[in-house]
This record gives C-alpha cells, structure tokens and sequence, in this order.
C-alpha cells in the first residue's frame, strides 16, 4: 500500500517521519478553503479535510491522507494572516487568553474514508507590544494558522497546553498513526528479531 499525502506542508512531513512514515507522493489537494457563513471551527475543519481527501485521484493500491488545522478562540476561526497588520490583530486577540487548536485528518482509500478530529487548548501569556513586534519582525507568522509556529519562537508565548503537541504543530501523531494502522498501512518498522 503507498502513502499520498495531500499536503504540500514541510511540518506535516516532518510529523509523519517521527513515526516512520515517508509518503511515496505529495499530492496537494486544491480547494476553496473559504469559511462558509456562520461555520463554527471544527465543522469548517472537519469540511475541509473531507474535501481535500475527496479531490484527489488515488490508485488502487494507495491511501491518501489530508489534514486541515484551524486555530479558533471561541467560535472565530483564525487563518493564516494576509500580512503583518492581520498577524498582529491575531497575536493580540490571543494574548493572556486560551485558544483552541482543532485538526481534522481524513483518509482515503478507494473504498473508504476513515475521520479524526482532535482538539488541542493553548494558552497565551499576556504579550507585550514589544513581543508582538519582536515576533512579527521574525516573519514565523507567515503561512501559519493563527500567526504562529508553537515549534518556533512562539514556544516561548505559550504556558501551557491541554492535548496533543503535534496536533498544534499540524498533525496529531498518535491519531494519524491510528488511522493508518486501521487502514493496513504499518507506520512503524517491524522490531528486529532476537
């Protein structure tokens, strides 16, 4: 069975290889990832990770694995900022506040499709306007969920979290190593024999 992740992300990559998976292709799925009116963030999570699981054309004898993480502090979903101005506006609105990391994995075989959704809670100390300038001139924000990399700088930002690390980083390990295993695909190598 091969592995397609439909994933351009580095992070993801790096994630699954901790767990001994190296995907035999990366397929990028291509979707409108617009929030649709009123859509609360695990359901816009859950939505999209089905939707780019579906988009991709797979062979028989592969599976195919897409992802989508959504930082939400109530029921606001927080994307990827546009600039700097939206990443502060981020980083302010989290500031001394918990916040909550969803991730949807979907995976897809031509016969099925199994779903995961882990919920992770992330606390924030109180930033000053200095940390949020000196974080913001770092350009980490960039291309993150939320306007920030918890594998990064922001680490130092963040007190405490209540759930899965790899899910805030953008894929919950031990859950995608579930999927994977229900499905038949071994993730880590067998033990050597004595």
């Amino acid at each position: 069975m091969r592995l397609v992740l439909g994933s351009a992300s580095p992070r993801r990559q790096e994630l699954l290889a901790q767990i001994g998976v190296h995907p035999a292709a990366i397929r990028p799925a291509d979707i409108d990832e617009t929030p649709l009116k009123a859509e609360l963030p695990r359901n816009y999570a859950d939505r999209l990770a089905r939707e780019k699981v579906q988009a991709l054309e797979i062979a028989p004898d592969e599976l195919v694995l897409c992802a989508d993480t959504v930082v939400a502090l109530g029921r606001r979903i927080l994307g990827k900022p546009a600039d700097a101005d939206e990443a502060a506006k981020f980083l302010k609105l989290l500031s001394g506040r918990s916040h909550n990391v969803i991730t949807a994995v979907a995976l897809r075989s031509t016969e099925r499709v199994w779903t995961r959704t882990v919920v992770t809670s992330v606390k924030f100390k109180s930033l000053s306007d200095a940390e949020i300038s000196a974080y913001l001139r770092s350009g980490e924000w960039q291309g993150k969920a939320g306007g920030y990399a918890i594998q990064g700088l922001a680490a130092a930002y963040i007190p405490r979290i209540n759930g899965s690390y790899s899910n805030v980083v953008g894929l919950p390990l031990a859950e995608t190593a579930n999927l994977l295993s229900g499905a038949g695909y071994r993730t880590l190598p067998e033990p050597e024999a004595i």
